[in-house]
């Protein structure tokens, strides 16, 4: 789908990720499409069963789809926050999407034909980026359109 990707994770930088994408969707004339990304409980011990009961498995399926639900009724919330801010000029339609796994790959595979994918930076840098690895540095490395990070405000 074209238009403008944005990956959200609920903190501040991906706010303002958002109200850019936003007005940058509403200045362009396309459609946005607002991807957050969970990543569901493993099982017990940071594992999930080799062969779990078909109890398990609804167990699992049940709080998967509830951690979905609120996945999208957050990004639904900040989507709703940064169109509020727009006043009467809106993009051409906005989609909201809670998908679970990798966030860089899941939104990858949201964006193989988008315009442009909007992130935040989180600020996470030198050995903390070293241990956790960098959203939006696997973006810029691995996506096929233009990658807009944008930078925390509190930055000197």
């Amino acid at each position: 789908m074209p238009g403008i990707i944005v990956g959200i994770d609920g903190s501040h930088c991906s706010q303002r990720a958002l109200e850019w994408g936003m007005n940058e969707a509403t200045i362009r004339h396309v459609p946005i499409t607002v991807v957050t990304v969970y990543q569901p409980n493993a099982g017990y011990w940071g594992r999930v069963a080799p062969y779990p009961s078909d109890r398990a498995r609804a167990e699992r399926a049940r709080t998967e789809l509830a951690q979905a639900e609120h996945a999208r009724a957050a990004a639904r919330e900040a989507a709703d926050k940064a169109l509020a801010g727009l006043g009467d000029d809106r993009p051409v339609s906005v989609t909201v999407k809670a998908v679970s796994g990798n966030p860089g790959e899941e939104i990858l595979s949201t964006a193989p034909d988008a315009d442009m994918i909007v992130v935040g930076a989180r600020g996470a840098g030198g050995f903390a980026r070293l241990l956790m690895g960098s959203v939006s540095t696997h973006l810029i490395y691995h996506a096929r359109c233009p990658v807009v990070v944008i930078p925390p405000d509190d930055r000197d």
